[in-house]
């Protein structure tokens, strides 16, 4: 049978058509801040529910009638060359507009045209408020797509009707986006005149940044597919997802879909196995849909460079709650919010070497039907592969290290892409990066042998030994007594020739077998 529900990728969430979480589960805290009259923020990455909750939040509190709450956006304003007079009208053209989906005709604003007063934000506020005998909670959409002088008035005007809530002005307001109100200054030019306070919004009582689904709301959401169609995702298919996601929303909803819609074409007889998990990470990265390509967009930035390419190097970043670029690559949902630093999931890990090296890859001739790497009885021969790669890195590292954006993190996206073709064959990569490690471990799984990878920058005579030790304490952790350690030499060949640097050694160390690779 046809679900009539289905798993959402795109927009907010409505529960009659999507499977969806209850997405205010545990947000006690934003209903006493409505009851205490506060105001505050909430912020969380693209397409994490955001606008779901809010919806959600302004439906609920019309519902149960002791309030009036609109959801509106600002979008319509977030440019560089409006002015604050076009700028106001626009912001109200579009609460206006929107109240109409949330409120009976009396609750609504006056329509904009028929204002007699100066049209401010904090006007229209104050006479819409006055109008009502319920407190208004107002849920200000895409806070952060506004800029300089037009930012500073829509804060300025909210927090002087502050003063005068609830008879007079909003009771609450929640100011929504992408970032924490700290991150609106740098929106701000700095020859603009502040706002008189070291805060942009120093009225807000609180922050609220949103998380991701944990295994066990993966599992209600998707077992409402389950009560459905009858169709199973096994705790083994839901664990792998969680792997794969991290729980990230999007992520969580755009894997069930392509398997569901895309891989198994909506046959709800069909059972769902970890292949077609995998597959379906396969095809999302390789289509690169929006949510990836909004992600992919961000890396240009050098805060975010900064710290990708620590994460990819594994070098040290000092951990600062007030360091900006590892907040906003929090705030981002790029990085993990615990300890160690690290990329957020494992399709991000995925996407983020595979974009960055790209060029190389598609530079990168793949034979033709013999796999030279490929040994007859159909296994992986990583030796082979690693001393080809040597040879490469020799030939044409200098020059493509000088092409690369994240040049600290060169060496080892040349050999994550020199590696690509194991996963073209059918193989898989997992990457363990992480700030402060020193080194970047990789999992190599093909045709059901496993083979691990540690990779690490000669910064220090003591390279070797640190890589020595760290890959047997991996290589435990594994159950494993086998793995290759890959050292780059960061000098130049000018000081360090290449016909020193390559190397191949076998050794026993802490009773396993390593193999030495450096270049």
């Amino acid at each position: 049978m046809k679900s009539k529900r289905y798993f959402n990728t795109t927009g907010f969430c409505m529960p009659e058509r999507h499977y969806m979480i209850d997405p205010l589960r545990n947000q006690k805290i934003i209903f006493d801040l409505i009851e205490k009259t506060q105001y505050f923020t909430i912020y969380a990455p693209r397409q994490t529910g955001k606008t779901t909750l809010l919806h959600e939040l302004a439906h609920r509190l019309n519902k149960e009638g002791n309030y009036i709450s609109v959801v509106f956006s600002v979008e319509s304003a977030g440019y560089r060359s409006i002015t604050e007079e076009i700028a106001n009208k626009k912001i109200i053209n579009s609460l206006y507009s929107s109240s109409g989906q949330y409120l009976n005709k009396k609750n609504c604003p006056i329509p904009p045209e028929k204002y007699t007063k100066d049209l401010t934000l904090e006007n229209y506020l104050i006479d819409w408020a006055i109008s009502q005998t319920k407190p208004i909670v107002l849920l200000l959409d895409e806070i952060d797509s506004l800029y300089d002088d037009v930012l500073v008035s829509v804060l300025r005007q909210l927090r002087n009707g502050f003063q005068i809530r609830p008879k007079r002005f909003p009771s609450t307001v929640a100011l929504v986006g992408l970032r924490d109100v700290r991150e609106y200054k740098t929106k701000v030019r700095p020859s603009e005149v502040s706002l008189g306070s070291g805060s942009p919004f120093n009225i807000k009582a609180e922050s609220i940044l949103l998380g991701t689904f944990t295994k066990e709301e993966i599992t209600e959401l998707y077992s409402q597919h389950t009560k459905d169609t009858g169709q199973i995702f096994l705790k083994e298919v839901v664990d792998r997802i969680y792997e794969l996601t991290g729980g990230q929303p999007w992520l969580v909803n755009a894997i069930a879909r392509e398997i569901v819609v895309k891989i198994l074409n909506e046959d709800f007889t069909k059972k769902i196995t970890l292949d077609h998990v995998e597959s379906a990470k396969e095809n999302i990265i390789q289509r690169r849909d929006t949510h990836l390509d909004s992600l992919i967009d961000k890396l240009k930035e050098e805060r975010v460079k900064n710290i990708v390419s620590a994460i990819i190097n594994g070098d040290g970043v000092l951990f600062d709650n007030y360091d900006d670029s590892l907040l906003y690559c929090r705030d981002l949902g790029i990085i993990s919010e615990t300890k160690p630093i690290r990329i957020a999931n494992e399709i991000y890990r995925e996407i983020i070497p595979r974009v960055l090296n790209r060029n190389l890859q598609d530079s990168i001739e793949e034979e033709g039907e013999t796999k030279w790497y490929i040994k007859s009885n159909g296994k992986l021969d990583m030796d082979k592969l690693l001393k080809a790669f040597q040879e490469f890195y020799s030939e044409n590292s200098e020059v493509w290290l000088e092409r690369f954006d994240y040049k600290e993190a060169g060496p080892h996206l040349l050999l994550m892409a020199f590696l690509q073709r194991v996963i073209n064959g059918g193989g898989r990569i997992n990457r363990e990066m992480a700030v402060g490690t020193g080194r970047t471990d990789l999992l190599i799984e093909f045709n059901g042998d496993k083979f691990v990878l540690e990779l690490k920058l000669k910064r220090m005579p003591s390279a070797r030994q640190k890589g020595l030790d760290q890959i047997s304490r991996y290589l435990d952790t594994l159950g494993m007594t086998k793995g290759y350690l890959i050292l780059f030499e960061i000098k130049p060949s000018s000081i360090i020739p290449w016909e020193t640097r390559v190397k191949w050694e076998d050794i026993s160390h802490q009773n396993k077998n390593i193999t030495i690779v450096e270049m």
